[in-house]
Formats: structure tokens, sequence, C-alpha cells
């Protein structure tokens, strides 16, 4: 039978790694906790036993998030060191761990004894080839083996696989299990990222600025087991979890949630007015006034949407979200804001004339009724140049409001 060493108290006389003060240990293992006294002593057993093993200089950290189950009682006699984190959340209870860590490396992974920390050897073997952050997987497309039982089949065939195909595609991120709570990186990453996400995104959210930063990213496969907890049902809730997901995953892309949906708006705008404004007769359907009321509508909505996507990535760049796009540079020297001021300006002026010149055919009229499939030609096209005149002028002065560095 295996026997568990504990590891350093906090008051030992550690010395700093390789003579850099900054660090006690090399490596810093950080489970967060809240009520998992099932499970918890499991944990902090294997892994004092690979850090002793692997003759690591290592600490093991519990960061609870008010555990009421006896679950600090245990930490505290197995020599681990506890960080208690008052606010509430995955991600809140993993960075107060994180920030509380003196280790170069630091290796997370749940308390629910799903992981085996007796793998940790693996992890630290990778990351001291220098890359910034070893993910593990345990989906078979990334040779990882996920046991019977411990994976449920929603999450194991459509969830993660497709959570984590979108994060290859959007964000070249080169992992196939972007859900592993399992990881290890070094602490200068975490402390780069500047990571915001409390809640169970903040696992995602670590993959994706990893990636869009171009750090070093590596995956390694592991094994998943059966949540050993008996007492509580699992933390995590697939539809609530799940739209998280992809909401922040929506939020870091900018654009495919606005640019691309808003082009595609303004492309249909601009058929629709190409066909409606001579006429056209397609399939015995003449295309007229109406058709041109709704290719405005889709002028004025692609419009909005594309502006959404410039600020969305100016605030994202400029607060340090996502790291700086040369296209968007290259966009601002093309188009700076005194452009964008007349750009708007000439449009706005334009459509005020349409719409002058729609009152004074209605003058000429006697202020009659109007043949309006012969005005509207006139009215729409001034009313929605007039519209976007004015949203791009606001636009213009708000994306540089937006892109000012502030100073501290």
């Amino acid at each position: 039978m295996r026997t568990y060493p504990s590891v350093m108290q906090e008051g030992s006389t550690a010395t700093a790694i390789g003579g850099d003060p900054e660090y006690t240990y090399e490596l810093s293992v950080v489970m967060p906790c809240l009520n998992e006294a099932d499970t918890l002593e499991t944990c902090i057993r294997k892994a004092q036993t690979a850090i002793a093993e692997f003759g690591l200089s290592a600490e093991v950290i519990v960061a609870d998030n008010g555990s009421t189950d006896g679950s600090l009682e245990i930490a505290e006699r197995l020599g681990a060191r506890v960080v208690h984190v008052e606010a509430k959340g995955y991600g809140s209870a993993l960075m107060g761990g994180i920030a509380a860590a003196r280790g170069r490396y630091v290796l997370m992974g749940d308390a629910d004894d799903s992981y085996d920390f007796l793998e940790i050897p693996k992890f630290v073997t990778k990351i001291r080839e220098g890359y910034d952050l070893v993910q593990g997987c345990r989906l078979p497309s990334g040779g990882g083996t996920v046991m019977p039982g411990a994976m449920p089949p929603l999450h194991r065939w459509w969830g993660n696989p497709m959570f984590s195909a979108m994060v290859r595609s959007w964000f070249r991120a080169p992992i196939h299990d972007v859900y592993c709570g399992m990881r290890v990186f070094t602490k200068s990453l975490y402390n780069r990222l500047d990571q915001r996400c409390t809640g169970m995104e903040f696992a995602t959210e670590m993959i994706i600025k990893a990636s869009l930063y171009q750090e070093r990213i590596a995956e390694i496969p592991i094994t998943l087991h059966p949540d050993g907890r008996k007492s509580h049902p699992p933390h995590l809730r697939t539809f609530r979890d799940g739209w998280r997901t992809l909401r922040f995953f929506l939020m870091y892309s900018p654009r495919s949630l606005f640019l691309v949906p808003g082009l595609l708006l303004i492309l249909l705008g601009l058929v629709g007015y190409s066909l409606a404004m001579p006429g056209v007769t397609i399939a015995g359907a003449t295309l007229d006034a109406h058709t041109l009321v709704y290719a405005s509508l889709a002028l004025l909505c692609g419009h909005q949407s594309v502006v959404f996507a410039i600020f969305t990535k100016v605030f994202a760049v400029s607060e340090g979200l996502m790291p700086p796009d040369p296209r968007m540079e290259r966009f601002f020297k093309i188009v700076p804001l005194e452009r964008g001021l007349i750009g708007g300006a000439v449009a706005l002026v334009f459509g005020l004339c349409l719409l002058l010149f729609a009152v004074n055919y209605w003058r000429l009229q006697g202020f009659g009724r109007l043949d309006y499939a012969y005005t509207m030609r006139w009215v729409l096209p001034g009313a929605t140049l007039t519209a976007l005149g004015f949203q791009t002028i606001l636009s213009s002065f708000f994306v540089s409001i937006l892109g000012m560095r502030r100073r501290l």
C-alpha cells in the first residue's frame, strides 16, 4: 500500500528557486475546494506522493470557497496550505489560490478525485521543456482516456468535442479538450494573462487568451476517473455552463458575433437596393418600395453590427483582453477619426438633400396625395443615408474615446 508523505509546511525554511527570490518552490499545486470532504484527502495525498517521488520542491494549496463540511480541517491536518477565498465561483477560488502560490509553475486540478494527481510528474516534465501552458487531455482524440461513468455522454460526445473544435478553429488553440481542468502553467504566464472570469469560464479564458497572445502551449494525455464525491452532485451544470462558454467564445470573437453578420446584412441591403430601385421583376414579383424598406432595414442593422465589432475590438485591445491586431491598426491608419467624420457628414448631407427633394416634390404637387412608388425611391434612401451618416459621426467619436490609453 502506498504511503503519502506530507509537503512543506507554510513556516518551513524553503530557499528561493534558482536564486530567484520571487519563487520559493518550483511547483504549486492548487485545488479549488467547496465542500470536498469526500475526496480532498485522497487528492492531497496523491499530490504529496507525486511530489516526493519525483523529488519536487513544491507546495499544495487548497483554495477554499466557503466549505462547511470539514474540508479545511482535512487540508490543515495533511499539511496543505489553506487559502480562504470569499468571492464565490470556481474562477474566484482559483484566482485566490494562484495569487497565493509561491511556485514558478502552478498546477491546478479539481479536488473531486476525477483527476489523478499522481500524474503531476508528466506535467512538470513537459513544462520544463519551455512551454508556458501544458494542458491535460482526457478525450481519445488527444490520446486521453475517459473511464466508464467518468463523463456524461452529452459532455463526452457533443459538448466538449464541439467547444474544443470551436476553440481550435476560432482561436487556433492547439488542444483537443478545452474543458480539462488539470493543467500546469508558469506563474508569469498567469500574471500576463490578467484573467477576469470568476466562474467556470476561467479555464477556457486561459486557453483562449494564451492562444491569442501566441504563448507556447502543449497538450498531454491523461485519464479521467469517475467523480468520487458522494455527499453532493457535481458543481457543473450542463446547459448553464455550456451557454456561458458559448457566450464567452462569442465575446472573444467579435468577427463572428458582429462583423460577419453585419457585412452579410449590408450585402443583402445593397442587393435589395440594386433590384428595387429600377423595379426589377423576378418570377412575376416586382420589387418596389416595400423591398426598399427591407433593404434599408438590412443596411441599418448591418452598419450597426459592423460598428459594434469595431467597438468591441478596440475596447478589448485597450483593456488588455486581447492582443493588438495589425489589421485594426491598418484600418485606423486608413480611416482615422477625421475621415470617419467626413464620410459620415457626406452621407448625412446627401441623405438630407434627398429628403428635401422629396419634400419639394410634395410642395409642387400641392401637398396632396403622392405616388408613393415614386416618392419612396427618394425618401427611403434619404432617410437611410441620413441615419447612417449620423451613426457614423457618433461612432467615429466614440471609437476614438475607446481607443484612448488610460493614464494611471
